[in-house]
């Protein structure tokens, strides 16, 4: 049996053979949010508490850690938090590459603050920025992956994803009750910029009729024909899933909302299941609708899987600070967490493979 002995805080306290000399630790979530975030801050903070720290929420993102916004962050204040979607801390697409004061900034507030470490939750972008602010001035970085699009490198699942495709898919399963009724075809749009991982997998879940990619040339020709041959066999109603980043061959590029661009350079994706719909009711003279999901795949409570992923990654981000194991990473790897260089997580996206979309092509070829 093992006996767990409560210490004051700044008492150093050994667990795993993991040591703490009462350290400081920032914890912030930039980028878009998705549910599992909340689940990985009460994993770091649980941790980090438990071996006699201290844990400050950056609240905002980036922008937080910038302009010194901060919240304490307590066992007593993130105990109850697993279920909740979003973020506590909040979030922002801020970069404080964009501006060379703001990483000045960015840098006295560490230090004002007294942080020894920071754990940085985030995407691409965001845990670009803690990769550069480890390489570039030696910051005490973690990274913890997130994102519904599931396209970080090194870990076989982000957490968001499986919340974010079981939204997919009952949102599908409803729209197929009425385009079965009406006898229409259903266009539906989910997130996905560079990799259609939502999109293939919803797809696959839900009995897609047609799932179209960022990773694979738009076959309008053929996407076209597979719909009127379900129609003449008998199937009066058809689904078509569309990955927001699938780009139409008589498209220049993405299909986007507007020509805003965001600090990391990034335009807002959306209106290609707008283009698909209009194609199909062309050429086949069938009644399509078109159902862009949006930010709805972000929202809501996540799933179990994802609570107990987004514990797992924090408890194991936790860890690697205490372990003083920095410009790091954690990751599922098979059924286990463990931790990669944060430069060869954000060093190249993670896109379908081809064997997926291979097997999902079984259905509609």
């Amino acid at each position: 049996m093992v006996l767990t002995v409560m210490v004051p805080a700044c008492h150093t306290q050994l667990k795993n053979g993991i040591g703490s000399s009462c350290m400081k630790v920032g914890i912030l979530t930039g980028g878009g949010d998705c549910p599992g975030l909340n689940p990985v801050i009460r994993g770091v903070v649980r941790t980090i508490t438990n071996a006699g720290g201290e844990m400050v929420g950056l609240l905002q993102g980036w922008r937080g850690a910038i302009q010194g916004i901060t919240t304490p962050l307590t066992v007593e204040n993130t105990d109850d938090i697993i279920w909740k979607g979003g973020t506590i801390l909040g979030s922002s697409r801020t970069n404080p590459y964009k501006k060379p004061e703001d990483v000045q900034q960015l840098l006295e507030t560490f230090k004002k603050l007294g942080l020894d470490a920071l754990v940085a939750i985030g995407g691409d972008d965001t845990l670009g920025v803690a990769n550069k602010l480890y390489r570039d001035y030696k910051l005490n970085t973690i990274g913890c992956p997130k994102t519904i699009d599931n396209d970080l490198s090194c870990t076989d699942v982000t957490f968001g994803f499986d919340t974010a495709i079981n939204i997919v898919m009952e949102a599908t399963d409803r729209l197929r009750t009425t385009a079965e009724s009406h006898r229409r075809i259903v266009v539906i749009e989910t997130m996905g910029r560079h990799a259609g991982w939502i999109a293939l997998h919803s797809g696959i879940a839900t009995a897609a009729d047609y799932v179209l990619i960022p990773e694979v040339p738009v076959d309008v020709d053929h996407m076209c024909s597979v719909l009127k041959r379900r129609r003449e066999e008998g199937k009066e109603y058809a689904i078509v899933v569309v990955s927001e980043g699938a780009v139409l061959s008589h498209e220049d590029g993405f299909v986007t909302q507007d020509a805003k661009i965001d600090d990391f350079g990034h335009v807002s994706l959306g209106g290609v299941g707008e283009s698909v719909s209009k194609i199909i009711e062309h050429r086949l003279g069938v009644e399509t609708r078109c159902v862009i999901l949006g930010h709805v795949q972000r929202g809501g409570s996540p799933t179990a899987y994802d609570r107990v992923l987004g514990t797992r990654l924090g408890v194991g981000a936790g860890r690697l600070v205490l372990e003083k194991k920095f410009g790091r990473m954690v990751a599922l790897q098979g059924t286990h967490i463990v931790d990669v260089a944060l430069e060869d997580a954000v060093g190249k996206l993670k896109t379908v493979e081809m064997e997926y979309y291979k097997e999902a092509a079984e259905f509609f070829t």
